[in-house]
């Protein structure tokens, strides 16, 4: 099984150094540290017939399409991200309605049609808030968290809408 995981290994060092620019073929034996390689316990003659295979399987392959840079239009509105809610930046809107606190399961609702559901944190807020301003930030490892105010703290939250 070592034997196999290895050559898909070789296979896919050569399917990555093939995307790249038509460069010139570089031996298996080059690539590969030489402890791993010898793991695999090809023979010299495997190596050979492995190399040659994949020289030949190199020059059938085309080059890939460079695509050209996008060209921005001096005044042109900047487009909205093809993923809303993916992007690095924070998120600010309105929730719709009152906001009095907030618990595990609690849904805001913003103004521009997003939803967020509490997944952890409790707040009880002193006064009622109708409609605040929020800013739904970006965390690590793709979690996310809504900010009502500065100086309370975030929930944690997820995106469901």
């Amino acid at each position: 099984m070592r034997r196999w995981q290895a050559v898909v290994g070789a296979g896919m060092l050569w399917l990555a150094g093939s995307a790249a620019a038509q460069v010139p073929y570089v031996a298996i034996e080059q690539r590969v540290d030489p402890q791993a390689l010898a793991q695999v316990g090809l023979t010299p003659a495997q190596l050979q017939a492995l190399n040659r295979l994949l020289r030949e399987a190199d020059a059938r392959t085309p080059a890939p399409p460079v695509a050209a840079a996008p060209v921005a239009l001096p005044g042109a509105p900047t487009p909205a991200p093809m993923f809303p809610g993916l992007d690095d930046g924070p998120i600010k809107a309105k929730v719709t309605g009152q906001v009095d606190g907030w618990a595990p399961g609690t849904v805001f609702t913003l103004d521009n049609g997003q939803q967020w559901q509490v997944l952890k944190g409790e707040m009880t807020l002193k006064a009622s808030r109708s409609n605040p301003e929020i800013v739904v930030v970006p965390g690590i490892a793709g979690r996310w968290f809504l900010q009502v105010d500065e100086d309370l703290p975030k929930a944690r939250v997820f995106r469901i809408r």
